[in-house]
């Protein structure tokens, strides 16, 4: 019959559904002020910024002294601002990284070194955003990256205004957060897993959801025809941004918040996918290639060739995610904010491109993911330049120093040098921890730990089937590369190093073995 629809009809029509619903916010894009004329001001108490851009890894900013021309904002930046030169994650992925620097702590301590995971029980009140409390009641945290949202999410209680992950979101087809308003982050891993594109819950919801978030991706892309060549940034399977969009965000944000303030936003770039502005395309075409370093037992099996077509990306996505800083930065200038505030630029890991391993998912800590740039602003000062290691666990301390608060016994970082701690010592230990394989309430049995102190850098792997009790030492100073390991070749100076490390790991286990 003629009225009668086929089954292939009446799943299109199924899939077409969606769509019909959120039609409307197609056209409903963000619009933000760019420029502020007033701004409300308390010139007693300084206003605390913290911008966290992701899987940056100081070992490619022109800043630090990379090849290319990386980070010229930065740069400029730097003449008004401490700048630290060794200065470590906690881990090599978000979860330790945010982690450690939100709570001052190592991750053998806040043990949230899984992939997905949040901090043990005792640490949801040991965080930033707490011990400011007394400070200011405006303190306010963003992020569009899911692992770093979850580790907001668990400390909502002690935030004034926690943004929702797609507040600047160009494109976000999750549905979690407009259903389940109170259960934002269940909800959304729950729909990530039932949507996923490797292993979904549900094949054909999976497709169904498919189908219909491309249209609707496809359909905002035509707003923005050939802005943006490799796609929209995307921060999820179902997510788009405009960095552009979230900067003018943070702008209007900090301009309109009642001074004092406490400011985190994590923003995604220069993570992966690698989709800068077509202004930043070809940047780096220039025919230059790193060192080259032979594969490691866990390399990924990337070619130098392909990782050198990575490693061009990244850093024309680096150079973009540097221009959009400059912006917010011109702001603070112009505007006068950068008088009352301290402004933290920093990242929550590295990123790496070679010995056959591309990203930050692996098992490996070397310098390219685990040294991350740090510069912090006081207001209306010169450029200082501190060369001792230190350590993401040094910012809370530091920033409860410089506001006049006290530190509480359970932090592990120490106020940093020029703002009230030690004079730089180079003899001070720093630690990085991989663990995300290693059960989260239970002693430390498989995983990779860093310890970097002097000149050098002990790196041991342990539990590992086949590695199960390795080290690798390097003089960071007269091999900055990582290209001789000097365990054998160094006794003494890796049997002292070795020992702490490992006294270390038997105290940071001990509590787990009594359980």
């Amino acid at each position: 019959m003629g009225s009668q629809i086929s089954r292939r009809g009446f799943l299109k029509s199924i899939l077409l559904l969606p769509l019909i619903s959120l039609t409307p916010l197609l056209n409903k894009q963000p619009r933000f002020v760019d420029e502020m004329n007033t701004m409300p001001q308390n010139q007693g108490a300084p206003n605390v910024l913290i911008l966290v851009f992701d899987a940056l890894s100081a070992k490619h900013m022109s800043l630090y002294g990379y090849n290319r021309e990386t980070t010229p904002y930065l740069t400029k930046f730097a003449e008004r601002a401490t700048v630290y030169h060794a200065h470590y994650a906690g881990g090599n992925f978000t979860v330790p990284g945010v982690s450690s620097l939100l709570t001052g702590t190592y991750p053998w301590s806040h043990r949230a070194f899984n992939v997905g995971a949040t901090m043990a029980e005792n640490y949801k009140h040991r965080n930033l955003f707490r011990v400011f409390a007394g400070e200011t009641d405006n303190r306010i945290a963003y992020t569009h990256n899911p692992l770093a949202n979850a580790l907001l999410n668990q400390l909502h209680e002690d935030i004034d205004s926690y943004l929702s992950p797609r507040r600047f979101s160009l494109f976000d087809s999750h549905l979690s957060g407009r259903v389940f308003l109170n259960d934002t982050d269940i909800a959304y891993r729950s729909e990530e897993f039932l949507l996923s594109e490797k292993t979904p819950g549900s094949l054909f919801i999976s497709l169904a959801d498919k189908t219909w978030s491309h249209v609707y991706e496809e359909s905002v892309k035509r707003e923005w025809p050939n802005l943006y060549p490799r796609g929209l940034p995307k921060s999820t399977i179902k997510s788009l941004f405009l960095l552009e969009h979230i900067i003018d965000g943070i702008k209007t944000l900090i301009s309109d918040t009642r001074q004092p303030f406490l400011g985190y936003f994590h923003l995604l770039p220069p993570h992966e996918p690698y989709r800068p502005h077509r202004a930043f395309i070809g940047l780096f075409d220039d025919g230059w290639a790193p060192v080259v370093k032979k594969p490691h037992l866990f390399s990924q099996g990337f070619s130098d060739k392909v990782l050198n077509q990575l490693r061009r990306e990244y850093d024309e996505y680096l150079a973009y995610s540097d221009a959009e800083f400059g912006r917010l930065y011109d702001f603070m200038e112009q505007t006068g904010m950068l008088n009352n505030t301290y402004l933290v630029f920093t990242s929550d890991h590295g990123q790496m491109f070679e010995r056959g391993i591309h990203g930050h998912g692996t098992s490996v800590l070397y310098e390219p993911i685990i040294r991350i740039p740090l510069l912090i602003s006081k207001p209306k000062q010169q450029r200082e330049d501190v060369y001792a290691p230190t350590s993401c666990v040094d910012l809370l301390p530091t920033l409860l120093r410089v506001t006049g608060q006290a530190i509480p016994d359970w932090c592990e970082g120490e106020v940093l040098p020029t703002f009230g701690g030690k004079e730089a010592s180079s003899r001070r230990s720093i630690f990085s921890v991989e663990a995300k394989y290693n059960p989260k309430h239970a002693p430390l049995a498989k995983g990779t730990v860093a310890l970097v102190k002097d000149q050098y850098k002990l790196i041991h792997y342990f539990g590992y089937d086949g590695y199960e009790n390795e080290y690798e030492l390097y003089d960071l100073a007269n091999d900055p590369e990582e290209m001789e390991d000097l365990y054998l070749s160094r006794k003494s100076i890796a049997a002292g190093l070795q020992s702490e490390l490992e006294k270390k790991l038997r105290d940071v286990n001990q509590p787990y073995f009594n359980k």
